[in-house]
């Protein structure tokens, strides 16, 4: 199994909407949220919307799982793009491509994310853990 790369995302983003979430109960409204805080930006097409919402539910979703909760989902603009991050408090594991998981039983969540997103990075405070996704308005 290999990691995305640690590193801290890029500083110039202003943050749009913020969810905390203790179960996956709360996936759904974060869903219509993310939808709605998505609107007018160029990403506000359905491949656009698809993969924020997937990305956003995978990733809060292994937190919810694997981590420490609560679990914070962050949505920033930053120029250009549109930044996904999601923090946990677990501080001792790291996110992790499970390379040799056969599909259909789980472990896609970062697979998903390095697919649909321009870019994939993690890091770590003193607090929490952050798995963050990147969303360029125009994809080559």
């Amino acid at each position: 199994m290999t990691s995305p790369p640690a590193s801290v995302p890029p500083p110039a983003a202003t943050e749009l909407r913020h969810w905390r979430l203790d179960s996956v109960g709360g996936l759904r409204e974060m869903r219509a949220g993310l939808r709605q805080a998505v609107a007018g930006t160029p990403l506000d097409d359905e491949d656009g919307l698809d993969r924020i919402t997937v990305v956003a539910t995978e990733l809060a979703t292994n937190a919810l799982r694997h981590g420490s909760p609560p679990t914070s989902v962050r949505l920033f603009r930053e120029p250009g793009a549109l930044l996904l991050d999601v923090a946990d408090h677990d501080l001792t594991g790291e996110p992790l491509f499970d390379q040799d998981r056969p599909i259909g039983l789980g472990g896609l969540g970062l697979r998903l994310a390095q697919t649909f997103a321009t870019d994939v990075g993690w890091y770590r405070t003193t607090r929490t853990k952050h798995i963050w996704a990147r969303f360029d308005f125009v994809r080559d």
